[in-house]
């Protein structure tokens, strides 16, 4: 999961970072930040599956988690 990787690579440099992933991912999601020492690290799940949601359906969908998403990068 690149996401992951990416989330860890900013968080190194200072950078808040968070990963959005659906529940499918969950599982890999945290093994991959356990493997990178950030055991723990935050990240937001959504339901799966997301690819057949048409663009209004995603963008009802997505600011159901704009508060999380927020406080994950100023926490």
């Amino acid at each position: 999961m690149c996401s992951v990787h990416d989330t860890i690579e900013f968080e190194k440099r200072g950078i808040p970072a968070t990963t959005i992933i659906t529940t499918a991912f969950t599982n890999a999601a945290v093994f991959q930040f356990r493997a990178k020492g950030m055991d723990g690290h935050p990240y937001i799940e959504l339901p799966h599956p997301v690819s057949n949601l048409k663009p209004d359906e995603m963008r009802e969908l997505t600011l159901k988690y704009v508060e999380q998403l927020v406080k994950q990068l100023t926490a």
